[in-house]
């Protein structure tokens, strides 16, 4: 029985990723044909028909992001049931309950110590950041970084420290560099560095399942065009689209000290992602109003593994 369990949970996390993933193109205009998955590696393929800031900007994060738990989530709900249910009970094998069990038991070792194992080299990267010098740019603490690489992030967990390199302040003149400043505020304000860390270990463990490593881009990218969005309320929008295409040009090379929890400005991506944020900063927002009800609604088919639980003898 338990053994079956893991079969269902496997296959309905698999089902649930693929079916979503089609509900979820029909609902963003996709066009028919192209394959989703391969556009976080392929810059050529085309973007949604409908620009983000009209077809809804937080219901689009809410469809991403429930998309992208629904699945792990049904392996999680599959893995307490039998946890709860134990190694004993009617098995159709005897040995059935103690291997699944143990399976099961096997494989949340093996989560934790992945998410040990990131955890850890935050820290890690958060102690390398105390031996910068800390200064205040128009009016914000920061870690300045002695690199020629224009570049800014808020770098942490629930409370994320600024840090800026000397390429940024070389590169931007004062106003273009309170914009991008007021974008990275956006990013502490939502927490985006602590979410984000968690969303990234579910990432790693899911890691097999269809379009993860797309949804996982897609997140990325609806991250910043929320703080786009905030900062637009509080600055010229042209300026920080001007800071971004500024960035962008900028010669890319390897950021100087690995970070797992970072929110960047200007990360490296493909060219129809630079497009969206530039398009949604120089449009008339029109953001729908929030439906967290409508994500948990989407999420409750993923508990039913923990109805079985009341049935086992």
């Amino acid at each position: 029985m338990h053994l079956i369990m893991i079969l269902l949970g496997c296959t309905l996390a698999w089902i649930s990723r693929q079916w979503g993933m089609e509900r979820w193109q029909r609902q963003l205009h996709w066009v028919d044909g192209e394959d989703p998955s391969s556009v976080a590696t392929s810059p050529s393929l085309p973007l949604p028909q409908s620009n983000p800031t009209t077809w809804g900007l937080t219901t689009r994060w809410h469809l991403t992001l429930g998309l992208f738990l629904s699945a792990p989530l049904w392996l999680a709900t599959t893995a307490m049931a039998i946890l709860w249910m134990g190694p004993v009970g009617e098995m159709v094998i005897p040995w059935e309950g103690l291997l699944s069990y143990g399976t099961i038991l096997g494989i949340c070792m093996l989560s934790g110590a992945v998410g040990l194992k990131l955890w850890w080299e935050g820290r890690q990267t958060l102690e390398q950041l105390q031996h910068y010098p800390e200064i205040n740019i128009l009016g914000r603490n920061s870690r300045l970084l002695p690199y020629p690489l224009p570049y800014s992030a808020q770098v942490g967990f629930w409370q994320p420290h600024l840090v800026v390199t000397q390429g940024l302040l070389d590169t931007l003149d004062d106003q273009h560099l309170e914009a991008v400043l007021v974008h990275e505020q956006a990013h502490a304000l939502s927490h985006d560095t602590f979410w984000f860390f968690w969303l990234g270990w579910l990432r790693r463990l899911t890691w097999w399942l269809p379009h993860t490593e797309f949804l996982w881009e897609e997140l990325l990218m609806l991250r910043e065009l929320r703080a786009d969005h905030y900062a637009a309320q509080f600055t010229d929008p042209l300026l920080l689209a001007e800071s971004l295409v500024i960035l962008a040009a900028a010669p890319t090379t390897a950021f100087p000290i690995p970070v797992t929890m970072v929110a960047a400005f200007e990360s490296p991506c493909p060219p129809n992602r630079l497009i969206q944020r530039l398009t949604a900063l120089i449009s008339t927002p029109n953001d729908s109003p929030p439906a967290r009800a409508n994500l948990l609604f989407g999420l409750l088919p993923s508990l039913l593994p923990l109805i079985m639980i009341p049935f086992h003898h």
